[in-house]
């Protein structure tokens, strides 16, 4: 592990790769740019000045080039497009699997026999017809005899494969011809331990019903349509473990006790696994690009039975990554305006709002840069304050907001409570709806973004009980409050 983390901060991005502006980054002055997550000012020495000219051309050609392209892609400014795999990939197709014949059926004809194949079936209830899907397909099935989850499974899988690459895949997925070359090709990058596609609701024969469709736009497992480094804290925190193409030697560099995957964590194995290889120094990309297909639920039960589970995860993460999974952070100022114009006072919310907008605007000016951008920023992070103030109360706090919302006797104040509460319960759906326009009216999918977060919420609540903590339930303070991560460090 040590020698991973040792070459990072020097190893440039390899040259002959691609590479592209997120379309968040902007060039602040001939030697400042903007961008990133979180969001950041990196400074260009003359030489930085000189590799960035050439990085706008789309190709690392050389040294310097290669150096700046690390910095930049670590940061999140810059984005790697390798060049394409030629030929096969020394790979192992690992698949966990507990009955769901028909998905496995399916899951195992659409990766076809490209790459050998090991089916491992925890424990299932119908091994004989796993079985024989699993013959049907080539595929090698290794059998256990006590359910131990996804990631059991997959530890039990991995204990077999030899290869350089290990391709995950759940048995509820349906993965695109070619898809495993296209990810893998970014581990030409010798610091890139996984590549995750996107993960979207694989086709359906019938008409979509209205919880599909919820799913289509909010899926928990959908990262969205932009690629990025994932690392806690940015804008792709995580990503599943439902199809990964990864490597193996960084595997067995976070294993422990000869498991990949932790076997007390049921739900949440993937989201430990991805933070403990970033904690060890290796990078993890999200390509988009590439999209699997996977069975989503298909009942209002199903889906938020399922966000319930996913919730439980929570404390046991909050134990082994205190500072990764805070379900709010909050800068001050930004925090302040917003708690007063819920609570109806508007020469205090305006006073917070001037506060920031000087704030961030005398570190700027401090810093040499331009400071015209400053009301929209702090704009942003209120309304984005606002959001998570709403999203954090329906998860942690909705018997309150509904208290709130009823409006118990308070003279004078009764419509002010109501419309602060409505506010909150209503803002981040709608919102929602606004950004990502579903194929769902407003109105469901309001009331439907209201329950997957209640029922998050209940997950957390029950396990944090369970596990008598409550670190998965206490917001945090941002430490650099209402302004940009400035970075003074010259690149290369």
């Amino acid at each position: 592990m040590t020698g991973v983390m040792g070459r990072t901060a020097t190893t440039p991005l390899p040259v002959g790769f691609g590479v592209r502006f997120d379309p968040d980054t902007r060039q602040l002055t001939e030697s400042a740019l903007f961008g990133g997550s979180p969001a950041r000012v990196v400074r260009l020495s003359a030489a930085g000045r000189a590799a960035l000219a050439e990085l706008r051309s789309g190709t690392v050609g050389s040294r310097a080039a290669a150096t700046l392209a690390r910095r930049l892609t670590d940061a999140g400014l810059l984005h790697p497009c390798p060049p394409a795999v030629r030929g096969p990939v020394d790979a192992t197709v690992v698949v966990p699997v507990r009955d769901r014949a028909t998905m496995l059926d399916r899951c195992l004809r659409a990766l076809g026999r490209s790459y050998p194949v090991v089916v491992v079936d925890d424990a299932s209830r119908d091994p004989a017809t796993v079985a024989a899907v699993a013959r049907a397909h080539g595929a090698t099935l290794v059998r256990r005899d006590r359910h131990g989850g996804a990631g059991a499974a997959r530890n039990t899988g991995l204990s077999r494969v030899e290869s350089d690459v290990v391709v995950m895949v759940d048995s509820d997925c349906v993965p695109p011809a070619g898809w495993v070359e296209r990810l893998a090709a970014h581990l030409a990058d010798p610091l890139v331990a996984v590549v995750a596609p996107r993960i979207v609701p694989a086709p359906t024969p019938a008409p979509a019903a209205a919880v599909c469709r919820y799913g289509a736009a909010g899926g928990s497992l959908d990262m969205g349509g932009r690629e990025g480094l994932v690392a806690p804290g940015t804008r792709i925190p995580y990503v599943p473990t439902a199809a990964l193409v990864v490597r193996r030697s960084a595997l067995l560099d976070v294993q422990r006790d000869g498991n990949v995957f932790d076997p007390e964590l049921t739900c949440g194995e993937d989201v430990d696994l991805v933070w403990r290889l970033h904690r060890a120094g290796w990078r993890i990309r999200y390509d988009p690009s590439v999209q699997v297909g996977h069975r989503e639920p298909e009942s209002w039960p199903a889906l938020l039975a399922r966000r319930f589970r996913y919730g439980t995860s929570a404390p046991q993460l909050a134990r082994r990554h205190p500072t990764s999974i805070p379900p709010l952070v909050v800068s001050p100022l930004p925090a302040l305006t917003v708690a007063a114009l819920l609570a109806g006072r508007p020469a205090l919310a305006g006073a917070g709002l001037l506060a920031s907008v000087a704030r961030m605007r005398r570190r700027l000016r401090r810093a040499g840069l331009p400071s015209d951008g400053s009301l929209p920023a702090v704009l942003r992070a209120v309304h984005q304050t606002w959001l998570g103030a709403g999203r954090y109360g329906l998860q942690f706090a909705s018997p309150l907001l509904a208290v709130a919302l009823a409006a118990p006797r308070l003279p004078g104040r009764r419509w002010r409570l109501r419309l602060a509460a409505a506010s909150l319960v209503l803002g981040p759906g709608l919102d929602a709806w606004r950004s990502r326009r579903p194929a769902l009216d407003p109105v469901r999918f309001t009331l439907a973004s209201i329950a997957d977060d209640v029922s998050y919420g209940a997950g957390v609540w029950y396990a944090s009980v369970r596990h008598r903590t409550l670190t998965a339930l206490r917001p945090a303070v941002a430490r650099r409050p209402d302004r940009p991560n400035l970075t003074d460090r010259r690149t290369p």
